[in-house]
């Protein structure tokens, strides 16, 4: 097993804290508490590109910063930022991949539920085969229609709009806790 130590050593022009911060983030990077669609929509809001934005806090609960990556920060009204923010995500569309995110965590919900699990996904067209103690179950997808289900490879789609009633057009009941 190999350890990494890490020692305290003086870099000209630059002072302790800003040392012991560095070492910390090298060690144990922050988790980036903002999405892709989340700086999309600052990004749409103070007319920046998405990947500029860095970060972004309240202060005081009344002034919201944005910290671009570049430098910089721009205070803006908390109330205000929360009205922009609110039509800028009516208007925002989902991207094909926040799509997949949204879909597999509910499928991956209702599989809890109902006691089942899935292969694979199929991103480009968010469909899979579902199984209950190794044997098939069905299929499961969504399309342009909603959440689709079918027995068999072949055959007709029952569509609905959740995972958990087109799971149940298969026939499989909810898993009871013990």
């Amino acid at each position: 097993m190999t350890y990494a130590t890490l020692t305290q050593q003086a870099i000209v022009g630059s002072s302790v804290e800003e040392q012991s911060r560095t070492q910390a983030e090298a060690v144990a990077p922050t988790q980036d508490p903002l999405t892709s669609r989340d700086r999309r929509i600052i990004g749409e809001i103070i007319e920046v590109q998405p990947e500029s934005v860095r970060t972004i806090w309240i202060e005081g609960g009344i002034t919201v910063w944005v910290q671009l990556v570049g430098g910089g920060r721009l205070p803006f009204d908390r109330n205000w930022f929360a009205t922009r923010v609110a039509e800028v995500k009516a208007t925002l569309p989902e991207t094909p991949r926040e799509r997949n995110q949204r879909l597999e965590s509910e499928l991956k919900e209702t599989c809890t539920v109902f006691g089942l699990y899935h292969g694979e996904i199929d991103y480009l067209v968010f469909s899979t085969k579902v199984y209950r103690q190794g044997k098939l179950v069905g299929f499961v997808g969504w399309d342009e229609e909603g959440w689709y289900a079918r027995p068999r490879q072949y055959g007709v789609n029952r569509v609905a709009p959740s995972a958990e009633q087109v799971i149940a057009s298969l026939g499989v009941r909810a898993t009871v806790a013990a």
